[in-house]
């Protein structure tokens, strides 16, 4: 393991090695970050029916202004292709958005899988607890080590990037553990004699295994970070958070779609229990799976991928 005090190329400024393996290699994974992030941005502007709720807001800013941003930040700065100052404010909002932004999209589904009040509450103080301690230090050690020949400023910055790295990789553990226990729970509960016992199953599944692949996701980056690769850890999180973001969209729509009225099945030999919520001035029966909690229409309000309804 490397001393965390270090500083190695491309932490300050420009990167600038010769190896040409090392620039193809960030290029490359900063513009399949880049074309990931305005691909889903287009999905989610043509999937969502209405352009509302922290969900809608929380995927169309981390990519548009988390993940597109950071990408295009550093090819500015890795490459000097930008003043340093205007690279590194534009990483900065991007890192705000992509990282924090992340974990607000896990937050707002969360509960449709957690019920406990007093769990979701302290999982949204954590995420702005973290986002304060964390962003705002590691901004001024960015800018301290950036513009200022001080040596000491260098260490801070260093230090506190894998402290910021950690404590936001704890967070995800934390948030995706907690679907990750629950799914477990929920795939309990339907009978299987039950006839949606299959698609039911599949869906908790596929949560299951894209929460455990978030946290291997984050592993990686943090082995990357401890070996002090810090150029290919950079460029690949951009990369990790924009497969993150249209994995959570694709499942998270899939587990939407479970609690949706239309998605009952009324034939069932199993029923999920009903109730009836007023959205937009109507009533609206919601269905309730065991494992899940009720969920305003308004909120939930999207179509499949396969048939896009582009405004």
């Amino acid at each position: 393991m490397s001393d965390p005090s270090s500083v190695v190329d491309g932490m300050v400024g420009a990167y600038t090695g010769q190896s040409s393996l090392l620039i193809v290699s960030f290029t490359t994974l900063l513009s399949i970050a880049l074309y990931n992030s305005l691909e889903l941005v287009v999905l989610i502007l043509c999937t969502f029916r209405h352009w509302r709720g922290l969900y809608f807001w929380s995927l169309l800013l981390s990519g548009l202004l988390g993940v597109v941003p950071q990408a295009v930040s550093f090819l500015l700065k890795y490459r000097s292709l930008a003043p340093l100052w205007f690279s590194l404010t534009l990483s900065t909002i991007g890192w705000y958005f992509m990282v924090t932004g992340q974990a607000i999209v896990l937050y707002s589904r969360l509960n449709l899988l957690v019920h406990d009040p007093k769990i979701l509450r302290r999982v949204l103080i954590m995420i702005i607890t973290n986002a304060i301690i964390l962003h705002v230090p590691t901004t001024i050690a960015t800018y301290g080590s950036n513009f200022d020949g001080n040596n000491r400023w260098n260490q801070a910055y260093s230090i506190m990037e894998r402290i910021q790295l950690i404590g936001f990789s704890l967070q995800e553990f934390i948030i995706s553990g907690l679907y990750a226990m629950q799914t477990i729970r929920n795939l309990r509960v339907v009978p299987p004699s039950s006839r949606i016992h299959r698609s039911h199953r599949q869906t908790m599944w596929l949560v299951l295994s894209i929460n455990i692949f978030i946290i291997l996701m984050d592993v990686v980056l943090l082995v990357m970070e401890f070996l002090n690769y810090f150029v290919i850890q950079t460029t690949l999180k951009s990369l990790v958070y924009s497969i993150k973001l249209k994995l959570e969209f694709a499942v998270l729509n899939r587990l939407i779609a479970l609690v949706r009225p239309d998605q009952a099945f009324s034939e069932d030999d199993w029923q999920p229990s009903r109730s009836p919520a007023r959205a937009n001035g109507q009533e609206h029966e919601l269905t309730d799976f065991s494992g899940f909690s009720r969920v305003a229409s308004g909120d939930t309000d999207v179509v499949r991928i396969a048939e896009p309804n582009c405004k």
